[in-house]
């Protein structure tokens, strides 16, 4: 059972940068397909980023140049630079894990129940 942590939400102006970590634990992050996925109140969840097992990245439109997923194996965490920040960035980010490529739902509405693995989630805000 993989379960997923997340920290480093904030509050930012436009502008600003955050950094969002998702600890891993019950399996190694570089066993799993994974992925960060971002939701506003009453909206589906929207695919981020996600990344291969063989570490390869794959960004939606509306964050490319400004968020770069990463993972540290050592760490068994997975990182979301953000920057460039922008207020239409403002949501609640969440962790996930997957036994098949996300990348098929990056830049995609999905309803959660797609995806078997979610941690709690980390509020970002960004002010203009």
């Amino acid at each position: 059972q993989v379960q997923l942590a997340e920290s480093g939400g904030g509050s930012v102006q436009s502008g600003g940068s955050l950094t969002l970590s998702c600890a891993v634990s019950g399996d190694t992050v570089s066993s799993n397909y994974m992925g960060w996925f971002r939701q506003t109140t009453g909206e589906p969840r929207e695919g981020v980023a996600a990344i291969e097992k063989d570490g390869s990245t794959t960004y939606a439109d509306s964050v490319k140049g400004r968020f770069t997923l990463s993972r540290d194996d050592a760490k068994n965490t997975l990182y979301l630079q953000m920057n460039n920040l922008k207020p239409e960035d403002t949501a609640m980010y969440y962790c996930a894990a997957a036994w098949d490529t996300l990348s098929v739902v990056v830049g995609v509405l999905i309803p959660p129940g797609n995806v078997p693995y979610w941690g709690q989630g980390t509020q970002v805000t960004v002010s203009s």
